[in-house]
């Protein structure tokens, strides 16, 4: 339980006892404290998110405490760092949340604070899980997808909510102006309304060409977990051949069902994360999340002064 001023910040989890409630992005994973939050401390656009993908209004705290400052974290839009100076030590902490530090088409770049603890994500603590440069990974992704929609219909799996608009971004780069469904057309126009450029067509949106480029081969990002069905009913309704496709970081350790996958991650790979470590340069690294204790275990063995996080009540110690 953490202590700012005498009151408890919890960290991405719903913490009986907490004065307030840090919410890193609107992932599902990590809003579990919105429903009873009293006063979460997010970003403006996480907050949209929300509200516009969970039909939830959250509450947010009507003031930072003092040595509070929110960083962003380069995973998507309005993802967030947080960090805390303690104002009487001077000592800091910084709880990453989700980040990634290669530059992504969707969201801020990572910003870069020394810390003299750091919590960090867990998501990938296997040093032998490299992500390729994503400048290689959209080019192969978009040559693909201009290949196989000459011959029949494309459909993306992905999370519609970051990954979703991160692929519609590179199809359009790409020349493509995909098709979506009405969960991301929703997404869309969020991040749409804060200034990233996105080409779409969906059913759901007033002046779409939808009907139009239905008439011919066409490529569409869905987040349907009825994705083949989806796959077989479209290729049954339309008379042609579907191509399936996912991009996600897991694509490195596992082969999916799909015709084509690409190792696009919105996270860190193990090496990117200690890089950023590198950057921050903590005393000491907290590994958090469910791969928490393999990470800290392969960090320690590169000589890094790490353990898992105790994550019993999910909240930051500070002073």
């Amino acid at each position: 339980m953490g202590q700012l001023d005498g009151r408890t910040i919890s960290l991405d989890a719903r913490i009986s006892g907490a004065d307030m409630d840090f919410v890193s992005h609107a992932h599902s994973d990590h809003i579990a404290a919105v429903k009873k939050s009293e006063a979460m401390l997010c970003s403006r656009q996480t907050a949209e998110l929300i509200s516009v993908a969970y039909g939830i209004s959250p509450k947010l705290a009507t003031e930072v405490p003092r040595g509070i400052k929110l960083l962003d974290s380069g995973h998507m839009l309005g993802a967030k760092q947080l960090y805390i100076e303690d104002c009487n030590t001077g000592g800091s902490t910084i709880y990453s949340g989700d980040f990634q530090i290669m530059e992504s088409v969707t969201s801020k770049k990572i910003e870069i604070k020394h810390a003299d603890s750091l919590i960090i994500d867990s998501t990938y603590p296997d040093p032998d899980i490299r992500f390729d440069a994503r400048e290689e990974v959209e080019t192969a992704l978009a040559k693909w997808t201009a290949r196989a929609v000459k011959y029949g219909i494309v459909l993306f799996k992905a999370y519609a909510m970051g990954k979703a608009q991160e692929l519609i971004r590179i199809l359009n780069e790409a020349g493509i102006t995909p098709v979506v469904n009405k969960k991301i057309s929703a997404i869309n126009r969020v991040y749409v309304s804060d200034g990233i450029r996105l080409s779409y067509v969906s059913a759901y949106d007033d002046e779409s060409d939808y009907e139009e480029v239905l008439k011919d081969n066409f490529v569409a990002v869905v987040d349907s977990r009825n994705f083949d069905n989806l796959a077989s009913a479209v290729g049954y309704a339309h008379r042609k051949r579907v191509y399936t496709a996912i991009a996600t970081g897991f694509a490195k350790s596992f082969r999916f069902n799909v015709d084509a996958q690409f190792g696009l991650s919105d996270h860190a790979d193990f090496k990117q994360s200690t890089d950023y470590i590198d950057a921050v340069s903590p005393k000491k690294i907290y590994t958090y999340g469910s791969n928490k204790e393999v990470f800290a275990k392969n960090l320690s063995r590169e000589g890094y002064n790490a353990e898992p996080y105790n994550s019993k009540y999910a909240m930051l110690k500070v002073g």
